[in-house]
């Protein structure tokens, strides 16, 4: 066909259907534009509204969807952006907010997720769904629907599995389950500056194995109390220390967790052995104040958990302990300049058949009517305490018939260091002697 008899043949069609001729719409024309602007889109260019009303979660989708062909940030920019599903962040792509940290309890500002999903079905998808080499970061989450007196289970806020994903500068107004990593495989997971308000889970980890991070994290009832998020601080706590396993690992290989924090919970770290196997790793800086049990260590790899620089307070509940490493425990569990006080039953109770070292550590409690309990009760295992201190007047340290071997040495108290021995196999010296009371 000549040139000219093609043009006149697309004329004719034109003018006879013109409805089956398309170019494309300015619409398209927008978002195509958009997608190569600094490899930065914006969810409203993809329909969302941000009006705390409307369903965002297809329109946020669609532009995560259409950043992951050269990878790229999806930007929420100021707003309230009701989700009523999930959200899949796929490789390469960053689904970024505003807040370039974790934001106060209140105004409610900034880039802010609404989540509807999932309500009563905690199995559900994720809010977030992370696989490889993606990231969140700069959002506030708040679950509108839920209510501090009658708190219904959700899904967890955050799924990830793969490689390389981060989550950053967060904060979680009230959510039910935080940060789930696994238990599908997963290396070097990021988790850094997430604050606010976790109900019954925190952060779970396991099958990471190869070298996670989680990094200058604090949950706290603090950021569930405003009114403006319908929040209130007696009934928040009190559930809480009550149900919250605040940072709970399982599997997981070299994991470095510096700079965090809980207040309250009824577990605030706890160490626990799943399909996949326990955990080693570096604990440096980390707090828990207000719980039931600040540490359990139900299970570790036999090199073991290394904590240094750890505050641990316990005053809830009728049987308030700061450390209990548990009978299932056969790995090493190693303490270095912690501090443990509050009005507890005991600061320790440690068990299993591992090895357990407390070193340059502080031991204290204040509770009425435990004159007689021993700080730490070492029931069964291997235990080292040396330079030590012993703040309050009850027994430093009892040692049950069960304990394989011990070495308490180079310790002080506030009367001296008392040591209630029921082992054979136990070195005792060089502690500061103890003085009865005249």
């Amino acid at each position: 066909m000549s040139p000219y008899r093609f043009m006149r043949t697309m004329i004719l069609l034109v003018v006879i259907f013109p409805n089956t001729i398309s170019v494309p719409c300015s619409e398209e024309k927008n978002k195509n534009e958009a997608l190569h602007r600094d490899g930065i889109i914006s969810v409203l260019d993809f329909g969302a509204k941000g009006d705390a009303q409307s369903d965002d979660t297809t329109a946020i989708q669609n532009a995560i969807d259409a950043a992951v062909k050269s990878g790229g940030i999806v930007r929420v920019p100021p707003g309230k952006f009701l989700v009523a599903g999930s959200l899949t962040i796929k490789p390469g792509v960053a689904l970024t907010g505003v807040h370039e940290a974790p934001m106060a309890i209140a105004p409610l500002i900034g880039s802010i997720i609404l989540a509807t999903g999932g309500r009563g079905d905690e199995s559900a998808p994720a809010l977030f769904e992370m696989g490889h080499s993606s990231t969140v970061k700069g959002l506030t989450v708040w679950y509108p629907e839920q209510k501090p007196t009658d708190i219904v289970p959700y899904p967890w806020t955050f799924h990830l599995q793969g490689f390389d994903n981060t989550v950053e500068n967060v904060t979680l107004i009230n959510s039910y389950n935080g940060i789930r990593v696994g238990p599908e495989n997963n290396v070097r997971h990021r988790i850094r500056s997430v604050y606010g308000c976790v109900l019954r889970r925190g952060l779970f980890v396991d099958f990471c194995t190869d070298i996670g991070r989680v990094e200058n994290v604090q949950f706290h009832c603090h950021w569930w109390s405003d009114a403006a998020t319908g929040g209130s601080w007696d009934p928040v706590f009190k559930y809480m220390s009550e149900n919250l396993e605040a940072f709970v690992f399982g599997r997981t290989d070299w994991e470095y967790v510096t700079n965090n924090f809980v207040f309250p919970a009824k577990i605030g770290y706890r160490f626990i052995q799943t399909e996949n196997g326990a955990c080693n790793g570096q604990f440096t800086g980390i707090g828990a104040d207000a719980c039931q049990i600040a540490v359990q260590v139900d299970a570790i790899q036999p090199m073991g958990l290394l904590i240094t620089g750890g505050q641990f307070v316990s005053f809830i509940g009728e049987r308030p302990v700061e450390l209990i490493v548990s009978p299932t425990c056969n790995g090493s569990v190693r303490l270095v300049n912690c501090a443990f006080w509050g009005p507890a039953i005991h600061n320790a109770i440690i068990e299993g058949t591992g090895f357990v070292s407390l070193s340059d550590c502080y031991f204290s409690n204040w509770k009425e009517g435990t004159d007689d309990k021993p700080l730490v009760v070492v029931k069964s295992g291997r235990i080292q305490i040396h330079n030590s201190s012993f703040a309050t007047a009850q027994p430093s340290v009892e040692l049950g018939e069960g304990v394989q071997h011990a070495i308490i040495a180079g310790n002080n108290g506030i009367r001296g260091v008392r040591v209630i021995n029921h082992t054979k196999r136990a070195i005792i010296e060089r502690n500061e002697e103890f003085v009865e009371l005249q």
